[in-house]
């Protein structure tokens, strides 16, 4: 169900007379494709143990256990695929309404949607290497794999390979890091779509905006840390909010 007209017309306004607009999403647009949000009530972590599956410890002490929940992970992102949200966003970056989108997903759909301008801030689950000597690891060899070939080795060293995904214990990117804030310290409106506002650092970037006198537009199914300052607030699910603007937006 669509929200009153008069606050996406609001919204639509904007965006639309912004001069550098950008885009924070999280695990709202990967449950609209089908993938399990981690954090929620009933989520991946009420079912596994992060530290035991997702640190960069158990890939040292444990890469058996974290490949077996690594490779059920990339199956999911393999069997689904972007939705209405992730084409809507890769329709405004296209028309130059948006800038750039930071995501905290893992999944590349935003790319497969056919966004350019993504910064992946925990990285993602298509790239791979030796945690030893660094050298790439053929994707193709992750999706074909079996239970029985884990933990994954290095064909040049035997060295634990891994995804470029960050870890728990392990520091944001420095890149990502770098290109989220130049973003934000440029923006002058951030669009928060299917995001909490839980996860530090990147919750410091629509602050960082509202700060240097931009707006915020948040669109979530339930208030997050993000509403007091939201300027517009918008209730509902990305997938359906999302085309619905950008149709006002483009008309």
């Amino acid at each position: 169900m669509l929200p009153d007209q008069s606050v996406l017309d609001q919204a639509a306004e904007l965006i639309a007379n912004a001069r550098c607009a950008i885009v924070m999403t999280g695990a709202g647009f990967s449950v609209a494709s089908g993938i399990p949000d981690f954090r929620s009530p009933g989520g991946v972590w009420s079912k596994y143990d992060p530290e035991k599956v997702a640190s960069i410890r158990a890939l040292q002490s444990d890469p058996e256990t974290v490949w077996n929940f690594l490779l059920e992970l990339f199956r999911m992102t393999q069997n689904f695929g972007p939705n209405p949200a992730h084409d809507a966003l890769a329709e405004l970056e296209a028309s130059g309404i948006i800038k750039a989108v930071v995501t905290q997903n893992i999944d590349g759909f935003h790319q497969r949607a056919g966004s350019v301008n993504v910064v992946e801030f925990h990285g993602n689950c298509s790239h791979f290497f030796c945690s030893e000597c660094f050298t790439e690891f053929d994707a193709d060899k992750v999706t074909t794999a079996e239970n029985s070939d884990l933990p994954l080795k290095c064909l040049k060293c035997s060295g634990i390979v891994r995804p470029d995904l960050v870890f728990f214990g392990e520091q944001i990117p420095p890149e990502a890091y770098k290109r989220a804030f130049e973003f934000a310290n440029q923006s002058d409106l951030v669009l928060i779509a299917g995001t909490s506002g839980e996860v530090v650092p990147a919750n410091l970037i629509p602050p960082r905006i509202k700060n240097n006198g931009g707006k915020i537009i948040e669109i979530n199914k339930i208030p997050s840390a993000y509403s007091s300052m939201s300027d517009v607030f918008i209730e509902g699910q990305v997938e359906e909010i999302l085309p619905a603007l950008v149709r006002k937006i483009l008309k």
